[in-house]
C-alpha cells in the first residue's frame, strides 16, 4: 500500500499493503506502455536500479531532521502496527525481543538471546538494565504483559495470528520469559523481530488506558520517545538519552503528514522535508536529477498485486481471474506505475524471500509459475467460456500514489478489452487502510491494489495468507490440502526443508490466482544533502532506522 500495503499493508497480522476513469486516462496509460522505456524525467531504467543495503554512514550528530509520511497513523499502539505509516514511526520508539537488521537478517533485540530447547519451547533471556522512557527498568513481567496484549481478543490485535499456536507465556526468571507452543512454529520466532514482539511498560500502558497509542508516552525502550503529536500535521520524536544501545545521532525527528504525492515531492525539493520512504513513483526522475540529494533503492521484499476480495461474484470463476491476469499489461504498469523501478512477475513472493533455499528449490518455486506475458485473445476466450461477458466488477483506487491509481486503471483497461465492465471506486489515502481492517469498507469492492511487503524473509509470510480464516484472506478462500501444507511448513524449523514444502504452496496459490501478482518493487528512499545513514531496505519497518540518520559532514 500504500496498507501493503502502497498499503498498505498488512496486516493485521498484520499486514501490509497499500493500496470514473476517462478515455484520456486509459489512452495515456496505453501510450506509456507502448514506449521503449519510461519518459526521461518520469523514472529509472533497469540499468540504473542498483540495490544497496544502506546509505553512507553519518559523520556526525544533527539537531533534527524532517521526514515525509503519506498518511497519519490512526494509532501508534504496537498491537495495531500493521501498515507503513505506523511502523515507519513506531520502529524508532518501540523495540522488540529480536531485531531485523538492514541486511534483513535476525539478531538479538531486547532479548540478548533466544533458545529453542525443544520444538515447542522458546526461551527469551532479556538484557539487564534496559529502561523504558519513563525511567523504569524492563522486567520479564513487562514482556509477558506486552505479548499478552497481542493475544487478548478484546484488543483486536493486528498480530493475533502470530500467537495462534502459543499455549502459554510465563515469567521463568527476573529476566527470562518462556513461550510454550501448541505445536512447532517456525514463524513465531521470526515474528519476534516485528511489531508482534514489541515490549512496552506494563504500568505505562495501563496508566494510559484507552488513550494508549494516541497521545502521551508509548512506554517503550527505543532510541526516541514520542513528543508532540499535532493531529493531521506532524509527529515529533525526541532523542531518549537513557537508551541502552547506541544513542541516536539526531536530537529530534519530525514526521510530516503529506497525503498528496506532489506535495511530498515538492517538500523534498524545497527542503521543507529532508527525506522519505515510499517515494511517489512519478517523482523518481525529478528527485534523481534534482541535484539536491540522492535517490536510493534497496531490497523491498515487496510484490504489487491485485487483491481479490470477493469470490461470490464473477471472480469466483477461476477462468475470470485467469483472464484478468492474462489481460494485464504488467510491463506497461511497471514503466508507468512504478517509474521503471520494478520487475514483472507472476509470483506472489519475491525472489529474495527464497534466499534460504537451495538453487534447485528456488528454481522449482519459480519455474512452475504461469506466464506473465499479456495474451488478450486467450483472455477473451476465457471470459466468453465463463459466460462473464458484460459482467461488472469494482476496483478500489486511491490518490496515495501512481502505484495504486495506475494499477487500478490498468485493471480497468484490461477488463474493458476482454469484455468486462470495471468500475473504479476512489478512496481517500487516510481511509485506504480501512480496507484491511473493516469488512464494511470492502463491501461492494471486488479487488484493490495491494503492495504486500514481507515482515520476515520467508515465503510462508505471504503464502499463509490463503489459509482458511487467515486475516488477509478477504475472499474467504478455503482448501483443506492447502491448509495442511501451511501447517506442515509451519512446523519445520530447518529453512531448506520448509521451503521445499513452500514450493507446493507457491504453485497452488499461483494456479488458483488467489491474488493477481503484477510486479516486484524495491524500496525507495530519498535523502537531501543534509542527512545520511538511513537504511534502504524494508528493514525500516521494524529497525530503529532514524537513530542512524545524522549529518553528512
Amino acid at each position: 500500500m500504500t496498507p501493503s500495503p502502497t498499503p498498505v499493508g498488512r496486516r493485521p497480522r498484520g499486514r501490509r499493503g497499500r493500496f470514473a476513469v476517462t478515455t484520456a486516462a486509459l489512452t495515456a496509460l496505453a501510450a506509456l506502455a507502448a514506449c521503449s522505456g519510461p519518459p526521461k524525467d518520469a523514472g529509472v531504467s533497469g540499468a540504473e536500479l542498483e540495490l544497496s543495503a544502506s546509505t553512507p554512514p553519518a559523520r556526525g550528530e544533527i539537531d533534527s531532521f524532517t521526514w515525509a509520511v503519506y498518511a497519519e497513523p490512526p494509532t501508534l499502539d504496537y498491537t495495531l502496527a500493521f501498515d507503513y505509516p505506523q511502523n515507519t514511526v513506531l520502529a524508532n520508539v518501540c523495540e522488540s525481543l529480536m531485531r531485523w537488521t538492514p541486511g534483513l537478517t535476525l539478531q538479538p533485540g531486547l532479548a540478548r538471546q533466544a533458545s529453542n530447547p525443544d520444538p515447542t519451547t522458546w526461551v527469551y533471556d532479556l538484557r539487564a538494565g534496559v529502561r523504558f522512557h519513563d525511567g523504569k527498568v524492563m522486567t520479564a513481567d513487562d514482556v509477558v504483559y506486552s505479548l499478552g496484549r497481542q493475544r487478548d481478543p478484546n484488543n483486536a490485535a493486528a498480530w493475533a495470528q502470530t500467537f495462534q499456536n502459543v499455549a502459554s507465556l510465563r515469567k521463568t526468571g527476573p529476566l527470562q520469559v518462556t513461550v510454550k507452543l501448541k505445536k512447532a512454529d517456525s514463524q513465531f520466532p521470526q515474528y519476534m523481530a516485528t511489531a508482534a514482539g514489541v515490549v512496552a511498560s506494563k504500568s505505562g500502558v495501563e496508566a494510559a488506558g484507552k488513550d494508549y497509542g494516541t497521545t502521551g508516552d508509548l512506554a517503550c525502550t527505543g532510541p526516541f520517545k514520542l513528543g508532540t503529536w499535532s493531529k493531521g500535521q506532524s509527529i515529533e520524536l525526541g532523542r531518549f538519552d537513557g537508551y541502552w544501545g547506541t544513542k541516536a545521532k539526531a536530537r529530534k525527528a519530525v514526521f510530516r503528514v503529506l497525503t498528496d504525492p506532489s506535495a511530498r515531492t515538492n517538500a523534498m525539493l524545497s527542503g521543507d522535508v529532508d527525506g522519505g520512504y515510499l517515494i511517489p513513483t512519478e517523482s523518481y526522475g525529478r528527485l534523481r536529477d534534482s541535484g539536491l540529494g540522492t535517490l536510493y533503492f534497496g531490497e523491498g521484499l515487496s510484490t504489487v498485486n491485485v487483491n481479490i476480495t470477493d469470490m461470490k461474484g464473477p471472480l469466483g470463476d477461476l477462468r475470470v481471474r485467469k483472464a484478468l491476469s492474462l489481460a494485464l499489461d504488467r510491463s506497461g504498469f511497471v514503466k508507468a506505475g512504478l517509474g521503471g523501478a520494478g520487475t514483472v512477475t507472476s509470483s506472489l513472493t519475491t525472489k529474495a524471500a527464497w534466499a534460504g533455499a537451495s538453487e534447485q528449490t528456488r528454481k522449482a518455486a519459480f519455474d512452475a509459475l504461469p506466464p506473465a506475458a499479456q495474451d488478450i485473445e486467450k483472455a477473451k476466450a476465457l471470459i466468453k467460456e465463463a459466460g462473464a461477458t458484460g459482467k461488472t466488477l469494482t476496483v478500489a483506487t486511491s490518490s496515495i500514489g501512481q502505484d495504486v491509481s495506475l494499477l487500478a486503471t490498468a485493471v480497468q483497461a484490461a477488463g474493458t478489452r476482454i469484455g468486462l465492465k470495471i468500475n473504479l471506486k476512489t478512496i481517500a489515502p487516510n481511509a485506504f487502510t480501512a480496507l484491511f481492517t473493516d469488512p464494511e469498507a470492502r463491501e461492494g469492492i471486488d479487488m484493490f491494489p495491494l503492495t504486500q511487503y514481507g515482515s520476515i524473509t520467508d515465503p510462508l509470510d505471504l503464502l499463509q495468507n490463503f489459509k482458511t480464516g487467515a486475516y488477509l484472506n478477504f475472499a474467504g478462500y478455503s482448501d483443506k490440502s492447502y491448509d495442511a501444507l501451511v501447517d506442515q511448513a509451519t512446523g519445520v524449523y530447518q529453512p531448506q526443508q520448509r521451503m521445499e514444502i513452500e514450493t507446493k504452496l507457491q504453485k497452488h496459490a499461483a494456479e488458483q490466482l488467489l491474488w493477481i501478482p503484477v510486479a516486484e518493487w524495491p524500496t525507495a528512499v530519498f535523502l537531501n544533502k543534509r542527512i545520511t545513514g538511513a537504511p534502504t531496505t524494508i528493514a525500516y519497518m521494524y529497525y530503529p532506522w532514524a537513530a542512524d540518520v545524522g549529518a553528512t559532514e
